[in-house]
């Protein structure tokens, strides 16, 4: 039996055991600095280049549109306040259901005199295309949206909107740190301009990101010093963990279709003993347009802080939302903007699967969820 059950695979994975000892030599016998260049440093750059040209294999691009960052968050910065430079325009259009790398910085932009508009959902977390569209004017610097949503795994159509985008002129970039490893993603065919991932997503390390910036287009960097990344983005390399990413994208390269059938089976044995064996539950999010790993369940009745606790003195770790923003006293911002009132989105969880899970711990943790509502809602007060 393990220590503990593990459903919050969208807050952070574990590193990969291939991906680890990978990593190790650059910390002790490849440790050159890859900008020296004698040739510990030169062993060191043509590794950071293996990873990159993974990288961007994987994601159907060129390594020369590869920026290693120090994680979404920073990759998320970078193209949205590069196209506020390099374009002079002041409006931003993204949607009310950001990741908090978005949605603060947008807030920022707004204190400092920028517009920002943010396109809403409807009751299952889907965009409302039509408003993007009548709002795309060429005034706009950028428009952001998110691949998949973090809280509930909800998909956006990239495609169209990165191709409404184009034939406006506008440039248009996604926040991918839920959809790597997830969903399909050929650059080569998608007019997408910056696309940001971080590693630890998906069995890298954390400290390790990347930023996508496509051939041609302007990019004017945030971060000044050194030369590295070609120019743009200063700082000494974190080469271990570079090294992680490009081995975590090989193993999904060669694994991803096949976990991926074994986590939506999982997700969905969940997700359905949920629904069925404890009354008055619900799915929050559409059910059909979701990554696989990802199910955020409303329980009547249940403040989602306390289930939480309670299930983690069992050694099960679930999350009431983004990982960025939990200890909040407020309620989702995600769930609310899809029509769920206050006390709604304060009894809802997400659960979040990994390569990891087995279907035994599947069974445990609902036989422990069951018993944990139970014992919330008998506390409750009897309505009279």
């Amino acid at each position: 039996m393990t220590r503990f059950i593990y459903l919050d695979n969208n807050a952070t994975t574990p590193v990969d055991p291939e991906v680890l000892k990978e990593m190790v030599p650059f910390f002790s016998v490849y440790y050159g600095n890859p900008s020296s260049p004698y040739r510990l440093g030169q062993e060191a750059k043509q590794y950071v280049k293996k990873s990159r040209i993974a990288l961007a294999r994987f994601l159907g691009c060129e390594e020369e549109e590869i920026v290693f960052t120090s994680c979404g968050t920073e990759s998320n910065n970078a193209a949205i306040l590069s196209a506020l430079r390099t374009t002079g325009k002041k409006r931003v259009i993204t949607t009310a259901t950001e990741h908090s790398a978005i949605y603060e910085l947008c807030v920022d932009l707004e204190k400092r005199g920028f517009e920002v508009l943010r396109i809403g959902v409807n009751a299952s977390g889907l965009l409302k295309l039509e408003e993007i569209e009548k709002h795309l004017t060429a005034d706009t610097a950028i428009v952001s949206v998110m691949w998949a949503n973090n809280e509930t795994g909800v998909v956006f159509p990239i495609e169209q909107i990165a191709a409404m985008c184009q034939e406006k002129g506008v440039l248009f970039h996604t926040d991918a740190v839920q959809a790597i490893g997830k969903i399909p993603i050929d650059l080569s065919q998608i007019p997408v301009d910056f696309l940001s991932l971080t590693g630890h997503k998906f069995y890298a390390p954390k400290g390790i990101g990347a930023l996508f910036i496509r051939k041609g287009k302007q990019f004017e960097p945030f971060m000044r010093g050194g030369s590295q990344e070609m120019h743009r983005r200063a700082g000494t390399e974190n080469v271990p963990a570079i090294i992680g990413m490009g081995k975590a994208i090989e193993i999904l390269s060669q694994n991803m279709e096949e976990d991926n059938k074994r986590i939506l089976q999982l997700r969905n044995l969940l997700e359905s003993r949920i629904l069925e064996e404890i009354p008055f539950t619900k799915v929050n999010g559409d059910k059909e347009h979701r990554i696989v790993n990802t199910t955020n369940i409303f329980f009547e009745g249940v403040d989602s802080e306390t289930l939480l606790f309670d299930l983690d003195q069992k050694g099960i770790y679930a999350s009431g939302g983004s990982a960025c923003t939990t200890g909040s006293l407020k309620p989702s911002r995600v769930l609310t903007a899809m029509g769920l009132n206050p006390i709604e989105a304060k009894s809802s969880i997400r659960f979040s699967l990994g390569r990891y899970n087995t279907e035994e711990e599947i069974h445990r943790a609902v036989d422990e969820i069951k018993k944990s509502v139970e014992k919330i809602r008998k506390k409750l007060p009897k309505s009279s």
